[in-house]
């Protein structure tokens, strides 16, 4: 066995760490000085967390929505639970930047998010998706409830008032656009997104400041389905494990 020379030790103030600590710091994270392991620690830590967050909301960014977006894919196709994502986007944004600025156009963002944020479980991801689109990720979401939850959402944000300034107040509204999990099959993140990307654009050409859902797919299978898709395969000589999935399988 070859012989493991263990690693040095690091000075930390021979690491420029300045920047790093200056971010990690204006973010309200506080660094762990009873060691240079923990203070360290600390400081990756709260860089990785950066690094999923979008700056102006606070909200996860696109990275880590689709992350989490990839592992509900793969819930759902495992449990057959059902899911939904809802993509939103403001309405008429561009003529919020154009009368009042960009400023104002930030703090617009600002207050969706935060009444975005006050609709939504601890277990829902909320992300900005990019410019004034927002998407949620709802596990656990039945059909039945999937309209009540984003006609909630569209009412929450249309009934919020934005100060911009000490002496303009605005009211936007969002419309809202939302597609279920195919449940046991399994999709790609992009197919998910574009399906409810298509349904944001129906609300948009209706009207706008309305909701827009796919239908729940009805994805029941039965018990005997599932022994059947999932269970040991039954050949003369017994039941055996079931073949690995060639190119021309349709996996599930």
């Amino acid at each position: 066995m070859p012989h493991t020379v263990p690693p040095e030790p690091i000075d930390l103030r021979e690491l420029r760490l300045d920047t790093a600590r200056a971010l990690v710091e204006q973010a309200g994270k506080p660094l762990d000085a009873r060691s240079p392991q923990a203070y360290l620690q600390d400081l990756i830590d709260g860089l990785c967390e950066l690094s999923l967050r979008d700056p102006l909301t606070g909200l996860a960014n696109r990275r880590h929505f689709y992350s989490v977006l990839e592992r509900e894919i793969d819930r759902v196709t495992r449990s057959g639970e059902a899911a939904l994502l809802l993509m939103l986007d403001i309405d008429n944004f561009k003529r919020v930047n154009d009368t009042y600025g960009h400023l104002a156009g930030d703090t617009v963002l600002q207050s969706v998010a935060q009444t975005l944020s006050s609709c939504v479980r601890p277990m829902d991801t909320l992300a900005r998706y990019g410019g004034e689109e927002f998407a949620v990720v709802l596990p656990a979401c039945q059909g039945s409830f999937g309209r009540v939850i984003a006609e909630r959402i569209r009412r929450a944000v249309a009934d919020t008032s934005v100060r911009i300034n000490a002496h303009t107040e605005l009211q936007v509204t969002v419309s809202v656009g939302g597609a279920f999990a195919l449940q046991w099959i399994r999709s790609t993140t992009t197919l998910w997104t574009d399906r409810a990307d298509l349904q944001l654009y129906k609300a948009k050409s209706q009207g706008r400041n309305r909701v827009c859902l796919e239908d729940p797919p009805d994805s029941t299978v039965s018990a005997e389905e599932k022994s059947l898709l999932f269970g040991p395969l039954y050949t003369p000589s017994g039941w055996g494990d079931l073949p690995p999935l060639t190119s021309t399988d349709s996996a599930y």
